[in-house]
């Protein structure tokens, strides 16, 4: 399952980032690393961005970006 997979209040522990390069490390660098805890907030109407909780503070992810994160332990908060 990936973070894009995930609705709005679900949240989920991230196991892996299957992108390399540049990408990988821009999300490293925002808190996105394994083993983080991470929570949908919000999704945009369109499904595009979508804003999640990681640590104590938002991000906003394209869809595509998301869809590179691989998440597990999903639940409804």
């Amino acid at each position: 399952m990936t973070l894009a997979d995930l609705k709005t209040g679900q949240s989920g522990k991230i196991l892996k980032i299957s992108v390399s390069g540049a990408l990988k490390r821009r999300l490293m660098d925002m808190g996105v690393v394994p083993g983080t805890d991470v929570r949908v907030e919000k999704v945009a109407p369109l499904g595009d961005p979508i804003e999640v909780r990681i640590k104590s503070y938002a991000l906003s992810l394209r869809r595509g970006e998301a869809r590179h994160i691989e998440v597990e332990g999903t639940h409804s908060s």
